[in-house]
């Protein structure tokens, strides 16, 4: 890992990347929502609406995903002082943020047919609320902090503590009294949900992956830049 601390050596692997990963993101959104508005079925229960899930689920899922990368990037940058770890912890918050902010809203479209109500303050809601808060938390420290050091050090504290919010939000449903529905993929037993319903999630949720990270490395390229610049202009302001 240290071999890709170079940022010349990362941009050339990023590079090479990112035109597979476009193009994989593009097949399985093309497969995903042929999937979600063809031959998946409507629910028992809740109708059409049900395929508000091929949105919100992987929406879910990258929010935490994304947060859960924030903090292991914090991580390797306390332990290993990577250059690049702060930079890749600095790009996945405005990402994830999005992708949680998406989960809600999708979440309350789904949830006024389902539970009558557009949001309650349930477990599951009010932590990915909170979610969305330390996102924007985050980026804030990275705004209002002129000391790049300083943000960086505090920055990476934020997200190695607000990671605690991760597992309550997955075992929110199992400890607290919610309207959120309980676990349906990752379970006990296997899956509850019905193999013709299983199969687009799975895609939609490896769209949405490869979406992130190709969205991702393409932010880190261009904080990679932006360094560079900024450390470009310091050193004329010296030599001045």
């Amino acid at each position: 890992m240290q071999k890709f601390a170079n940022p010349f050596l990362f941009l050339k692997l990023a590079n090479a990347i990112l035109p597979f990963l476009w193009v994989i993101t593009a097949i399985l959104f093309a497969m995903g929502l042929y999937g979600a508005f063809g031959p998946s079925p409507a629910d028992y229960q809740q109708g059409e609406t049900v395929r508000i899930m091929y949105i919100h689920v992987p929406a879910a899922w990258i929010g935490m995903f994304a947060y859960g990368l924030m903090a292991f990037a914090s991580a390797i940058a306390f332990i290993f002082r990577h250059p690049l770890a702060d930079a890749a912890a600095k790009t996945a918050a405005p990402l994830g943020a999005v992708f949680c902010f998406l989960a809600l809203v999708t979440g309350s479209i789904w949830g006024k047919p389902t539970w009558g109500t557009y949001w309650v303050w349930d477990a599951r809601i009010t932590s990915m609320f909170i979610l969305l808060l330390l996102y924007l938390g985050y980026m804030a420290i990275w705004q209002a902090i002129e000391d790049e050091s300083l943000a960086a050090m505090i920055a990476r504290i934020v997200a190695l503590v607000g990671s605690i919010i991760l597992p309550v939000i997955k075992f929110s449903v199992e400890y607290w009294n919610t309207l959120h529905q309980p676990a349906s993929i990752m379970k006990m037993g296997g899956p509850s949900i019905d193999k013709s319903m299983l199969w687009v999630l799975l895609i939609m949720a490896l769209a949405y992956t490869a979406l992130f990270l190709a969205l991702h490395l393409t932010s880190l390229r261009t904080e990679i830049a932006m360094r560079k610049l900024r450390n470009a202009r310091a050193s004329e302001i010296r030599g001045n």
